[in-house]
């Protein structure tokens, strides 16, 4: 019995002269360790407002409400409930839409508005039957992605246009009136009201 408590008290000294392994943060700066993952930034210009990172992060952080009448998505992101997993990063479909920071890890607060951020994208909307279609960003990007190969697409054709401004939104854009045409399919429809046109006229 005696050497396993003088075992003890040899680890209680060593314990006792041993500086603390913890850092002095906040008196002076942390620097963390490399791969360290603190909280996800986004990066305006190359999120698309996708939702791919809604639909992957584990306690729902990310949200998103799509508001058809003003046209936009409303991407909301709460810290509070981030476990800093790196879902978001992993499978953003850019790959630089967000981004792991390893600056940014002093979150904590007593206000929970302050850790919640928003982000607006406008929306593509059916013309015909107003169903959501994506972000305009979202499609610019598969447009961009896909190369020449968009091009079998009309609504690809579409963003081509807004692009370039080959012509103005009121020469390609017709009103729908009784039931889809062939001249409407130059608008911008979703796949099912796309796939109805192209189904009875072509």
């Amino acid at each position: 019995m005696r050497y396993p408590k003088l075992r003890e008290l040899k680890e209680a000294v060593i314990s006792l002269l041993t500086p603390a392994y913890t850092t002095r943060f906040p008196a002076v700066d942390h620097v963390p360790f490399e791969n360290f993952r603190g909280k996800p930034v986004v990066d305006e210009e190359n999120c698309v407002g996708c939702e791919t990172c809604a639909n992957v992060c584990p306690p729902n952080a990310i949200t998103f409400t799509d508001d058809t009448e003003k046209r936009v998505r409303i991407m909301r992101r709460d810290y509070g409930k981030c476990i800093f997993c790196g879902q978001c990063q992993e499978h953003c479909i850019t790959g630089k839409g967000v981004k792991l920071s390893d600056k940014i890890f002093d979150i904590a607060g007593t206000d929970r508005s302050v850790v919640v951020e928003y982000q607006e994208k406008e929306l593509l909307i059916c013309k015909n039957c107003g169903a959501v279609i994506t972000t305009r960003e979202h499609i610019e990007f598969l447009h961009r992605k896909l190369g020449p190969k968009a091009f079998s697409s009309v609504l690809n054709l579409n963003v081509l246009n807004d692009r370039l401004k080959l012509a103005d939104d009121s020469d390609t854009e017709v009103e729908i009136k009784d039931g889809l045409k062939r001249k409407d399919m130059f608008n911008i429809l979703c796949p099912n009201c796309l796939r109805l046109v192209l189904v009875k006229y072509l």
